[in-house]
């Protein structure tokens, strides 16, 4: 119980400090997109935090919107369904290059979940655990499969002919997101938001500029760009030169 209302704590703080830097974000997107009515896909819906901030802010008619983790899927099925907000779909996988299981490393402070290895040898992980797990042996709390498809697939199978906002937070894994579109579904999108670590914690096997060169290779230009608070994370977002 303890640990519970700890890691309760943990999370609203986060949130409290992360609120300033949203409300930057929000501010960007509304002098893009202000007067439209948008379309948006949300990887690594978690909570709903992203799709309460476009819901409370923006013309919204649809979010495609997926979590891997179970246990926080049914938590925020729940808390659409209370709301009755009809312009949510919600998706239990996870999306990445191919369509393969992977594996979830799931955090007691469940927003920190991945599907990379995690390197228990870095100072960034023991100050992590420090701070995020002080009350257990480990960060990380359980692993399970998950079904991982590519975007493409979703594009297909949803015939979705644009999307708005493509916002990726996945703890490390957004260049294999981006590695499941095709040249001609990156066309479809006007921006991408994304949030990219810079610690040594999670083997992710590329780095930013990797990320930077698929998206300028793909006529997508770097717009906004901010360090999130007590972190060695950085959000950025791109816009399509088509758009």
């Amino acid at each position: 119980m303890i640990k519970k209302i700890y890691i309760r704590i943990i999370s609203l703080l986060i949130n409290f400090l992360d609120k300033r830097d949203k409300k930057r974000v929000i501010n960007f997107f509304k002098l893009k997109l202000d007067k439209q009515k948008i379309r948006i896909i949300d990887v690594g819906a978690h909570k709903g935090e992203t799709i309460d901030l476009f819901i409370e802010n923006f013309n919204v008619d649809k979010i495609y919107a997926f979590e891997p983790n179970t246990k926080i899927f049914d938590f925020l099925k729940k808390k659409i369904e209370r709301k009755n907000i009809k312009r949510i779909i919600l998706f239990n996988i996870g999306l990445g290059k191919k369509k393969e299981k992977k594996k979830l490393q799931i955090f007691d402070e469940s927003s920190s979940s991945t599907f990379h290895v995690v390197n228990k040898n870095t100072n960034y992980y023991k100050r992590k655990k420090f701070f995020l797990s002080p009350f257990s042996k480990m960060l990380v709390s359980s692993k399970f499969l998950v079904d991982i498809y590519p975007l493409s697939e979703i594009f297909k199978k949803n015939k979705i002919s644009k999307i708005h906002i493509l916002k990726i937070d996945t703890e490390g894994y957004e260049f294999n997101i981006l590695k499941g579109l095709t040249k001609q579904l990156l066309k479809k999108i006007y921006f991408i938001y994304f949030e990219h670590h810079y610690d040594l914690m999670i083997k992710k096997n590329y780095n930013f500029s990797d990320i930077n060169s698929f998206l300028l290779k793909n006529n997508f230009k770097l717009k906004f760009k901010l360090k999130m608070k007590l972190r060695k994370t950085f959000e950025y977002i791109y816009e399509n030169r088509n758009k």
